[in-house]
């Protein structure tokens, strides 16, 4: 086993960089989502909906920063073309959405999906020692899991 300098091995981490480039790319369409359906709601809802979502869309670009720093700090080079992203990306795309309930169910339906990806990430952090890609999915997941849940409700479901 070869140890990167942080302490970490060089193979496992090379794999969980590429795992956090597929989340990365995730989350670029999920952000560009949140924008969309920021500038696109309409109706009764605008003005709650509208500050809803810039801010989560600003949570989600200070996200992405994160996961591109985190794969740079493992020694790796975090994807930046929005062609790498929608190659890697499994997050539904929302084009011209402005209904209310159509925006959150977006939301509930792109989280869910990130949810898969960190708790995958997880897993792998967790075998490889890396506890700082542990620490940002235990994070992320804890947030995401009350967004999906807060969404939920509004639309008047139960998790």
């Amino acid at each position: 086993m070869i140890l990167n300098s942080i302490g970490l091995d060089s193979q496992k981490t090379k794999l969980i960089a590429n795992d956090l480039n597929h989340l990365l790319s995730n989350f670029q369409v999920y952000y560009q989502n949140l924008r969309g359906i920021h500038w696109n709601i309409k109706g009764k809802r605008f003005f709650d909906l509208h500050v809803k979502f810039e801010e989560l869309y600003n949570d989600a670009n200070i996200k992405v920063d994160e996961i591109a720093e985190r794969i740079l700090t493992l020694g790796e080079t975090p994807l930046h073309t929005f062609e790498d992203f929608n190659k890697q990306a499994k997050v539904p795309v929302g084009k011209n959405i402005s209904e209310d309930e159509k925006a959150v169910q977006l939301i509930v339906d792109s989280i869910s999906e990130l949810l898969k990806i960190e708790r995958e990430l997880l897993d792998k952090a967790g075998d490889a020692n890396d506890e700082g890609t542990n620490s940002m999915m235990s994070d992320f997941i804890t947030e995401q899991e009350k967004t999906v849940w807060m969404m939920k409700a509004w639309l008047g479901e139960t998790i």
